[in-house]
């Protein structure tokens, strides 16, 4: 089968009309060790960079030798090269509250922030995380303080969330329950609970019985509160979906070479594609090799096996099971990538082999960064 390009990781690094490179892919493929990777070889390059990862597990402060992160970069002090290396972890309800404090009046503001289900929302609601990390890839594209902004999408279940969440926030916004919410402020100030009573109520008494009056005027009172600033979300969603479809952004897809991770990698490149968001290539993390790619599997279990049946050097068998074993797993993975790239010839691709450790400091990232421009 033919080879695919080979993902030429420098030359993005290096070309200053790149502006924002986007890590994407399933849970737990490496997606935000590779971002924190690009990020320290960008700044070694002489780029001022600025890493967003809003991976919870709080690996990429440790790794660049930070005791924490926060909703604001802060400088990583010792990337070598003539650049600047920033990071930051995106705190989803913070950047909430600062959307909702720089667009609303500041009476209108604290209606909104103590209102119970605004913290519900700001604090939970499916894809509002995916939703903030599009909000701050704008802020941070629009101070024009970093050359370059390498964001590490959330560990969503699926990797496609990440370009869902503003439809899926816009849908809620436009629901027929929050319109009808929404509909006593826009014709005269009458109450939700008297509206409801008046024109649906059946409705209303099963709802005021379920939840209580005090919850549906909570809840009216959100929405009348948000219904101006919820105009502005739709703009920056749609100009940020922009953003992200320009040249000078570029799409990183990451997989382990394993079936789900492979099959996710695939629908996201086809999504991209639908999108027509600019696709860099895929890395192919923890790819496992061997030292000794002659020796076959099988040859490789049949001489253990004939150690074995003579009670003949059995620390020489155990090796050789082992290998047989990796030999094993590197086939699988090969027909992992090779589905791949059968499905999508024209993607340039490059390979990490798996470490022996995981990444805990900046020499790791440093090697990561390495292998993943060696190729």
């Amino acid at each position: 089968m033919k080879k695919p390009a080979i993902l030429d990781v420098d030359a993005i690094l290096d070309d200053p009309g790149t502006r924002i490179i986007v890590c994407c892919g399933a849970g737990g493929v490496g997606k935000t060790t590779t971002a924190a990777a690009l990020g320290l070889r960008a700044a070694e390059r002489g780029r001022c960079v600025v890493v967003l990862t809003v991976d919870p597990a709080r690996r990429l402060a440790q790794s660049m030798g930070l005791t924490e992160l926060d909703n604001t970069p802060r400088l990583v002090s010792s990337p070598e090269g003539d650049g600047q290396l920033y990071a930051m972890m995106l705190d989803m309800k913070r950047t909430f509250d600062e959307i909702i404090e720089a667009h609303a009046d500041p009476v209108r503001a604290r209606q909104i922030l103590s209102n119970p289900f605004y913290q519900s929302l700001s604090s939970s609601f499916s894809g509002t995380q995916e939703y903030m990390a599009m909000e701050k890839l704008g802020q941070l594209r629009r101070s024009d303080e970093w050359d370059l902004i390498i964001v590490d999408t959330p560990p969503s279940r699926s990797a496609l969330d990440f370009l869902d969440a503003p439809e899926r926030l816009g849908r809620f916004l436009d629901g027929r329950f929050i319109r009808l919410l929404t509909a006593p402020a826009k014709a005269g100030g009458r109450s939700a609970f008297r509206l409801l009573n008046a024109g649906f109520g059946l409705m209303a008494g099963a709802m005021t019985k379920l939840l209580g009056a005090q919850v549906i005027k909570d809840l009216q009172t959100f929405v009348s509160a948000l219904d101006a600033v919820f105009g502005g979300f739709r703009q920056r969603a749609e100009m940020t979906y922009k953003l992200l479809q320009a040249p000078g952004t570029a799409f990183v897809v990451v997989a382990a070479p394993e079936r789900d991770a492979m099959r996710e990698a695939s629908y996201f490149v086809e999504r991209l594609a639908e999108e027509r968001m600019p696709l860099a290539g895929l890395v192919v993390n923890r790819v496992h090799t061997s030292p000794a790619p002659a020796l076959s599997a099988a040859r490789s279990a049949a001489a253990a096996e004939e150690l074995e049946s003579r009670g003949e050097h059995e620390l020489t068998a155990a090796v050789l099971r082992l290998h047989a074993g990796r030999m094993q797993l590197t086939a699988r993975e090969s027909r992992e990538q090779e589905h791949f790239v059968s499905a999508h010839p024209t993607v340039p691709v490059v390979q990490v082999r798996a470490m022996s450790e995981d990444v805990h400091d900046l020499t790791g990232l440093r090697q990561i960064g390495e292998l993943l421009a060696s190729a």
